[in-house]
């Protein structure tokens, strides 16, 4: 029996006994997870550089893969992979590698709605990627989230401004967009699971010789207590447990209802950031916020056969 109709026998056999309600939630604790850990990453940056942050989290989300799902790995690891791997590991790098920089000089709320342009930015990438034209709404949602932007760059006096950390996070969720156009092309010919895990390889093997290159050595103060808090937080919440529960909710929650409950994310980010870090928001940073959100829901919702009969 293949991988495929296990999947399905699995998920039937849990559709009778999971309770959807529990999927929903255990999507929404992935947002908030997601969402915190762009508080969490801001404050570990203030001890350990940004490289360094992001090679400790991929090797680490390595070695828990091929503990957990080394049947899955090991076979997959053939030369076949090898340019996959090279290509989703290195737009993985490149999206935490500006992410992460990006996050040094803005607050975390921010960095969030900017990296959420991604969901729209990714259907005109698969087009360039896979020739699948994108709807008119697609369209519709790039130019609100265009506005949204530059609604979050309008500083006082009416001025626009967006600053380096600002670009960096906008080349983040451009580079995220042929990130995932790539895995969801890949992931047809080679196990998902795999492939994840060579993605995580790569990019950790490039953040570790740019650590070493860039970055100050490892010292004293990555061992206090709250730096090692969060180090713990973005590795077994941000990644091992939001993953998880991302696998389980999408196994019982519709595509269409998942991805809005996912994208939430920037919410919880911005509301942690406002809370905890004390980022201060202007009505036109709002404004911009909701656009991007808006922009962010009209790219994931997907039209009902039962509408498109109806029409």
């Amino acid at each position: 029996m293949g991988l495929v109709e296990r999947f399905s026998k699995l998920r039937s056999r849990w559709s009778r006994s999971f309770p959807p309600n529990l999927a929903r939630l255990m999507l929404l604790a992935c947002a908030a997870l997601w969402g915190g850990s762009y508080l969490l990453a801001k404050f570990a940056m203030e001890a350990i550089a940004p490289q360094w942050l992001m090679a400790i989290r991929m090797f680490g989300a390595c070695m828990c893969m091929l503990a957990l799902f080394h049947r899955h790995i090991i076979p997959s690891l053939t030369p076949k992979i090898i340019v996959p791997a090279l290509v989703v590991g290195l737009t993985y790098w490149g999206t935490m590698v500006t992410q992460t920089t990006g996050l040094q000089t803005i607050d975390p709320g921010r960095s969030a709605f900017l990296t959420a342009a991604y969901c729209v930015l990714t259907p005109f990438v698969t087009w360039i990627v896979s020739k699948n034209q994108p709807r008119l709404i697609n369209l519709i949602a790039g130019i609100i989230c265009l506005i949204g932007v530059g609604f979050v760059s309008l500083k006082p006096g009416g001025s626009f401004s967006l600053g380096m950390g600002d670009w960096l996070t906008i080349a983040t969720a451009i580079i995220f967009s042929f990130n995932l156009t790539y895995l969801g092309v890949y992931a047809k010919r080679f196990d998902p699971i795999a492939l994840t895990f060579v993605q995580f390889a790569v990019a950790g093997v490039l953040f570790f010789v740019g650590a070493i290159a860039t970055e100050p050595a490892p010292n004293a103060g990555w061992l206090a207590p709250s730096v090692v808090a969060s180090v713990l937080y973005l590795f077994l919440g941000a990644t091992m447990s939001a993953q998880i529960m991302q696998n389980i909710g999408l196994a019982h929650v519709p595509a269409s209802q998942a991805s809005i409950i996912m994208c939430t994310e920037s919410l919880f980010a911005v509301s942690f950031s406002a809370l905890f870090w004390g980022e201060r928001i202007m009505w036109s940073s709002l404004v911009g916020f909701a656009l991007i959100f808006a922009a962010v829901l009209m790219s994931v919702i997907r039209p009902t056969k039962h509408s498109l009969h109806r029409n």
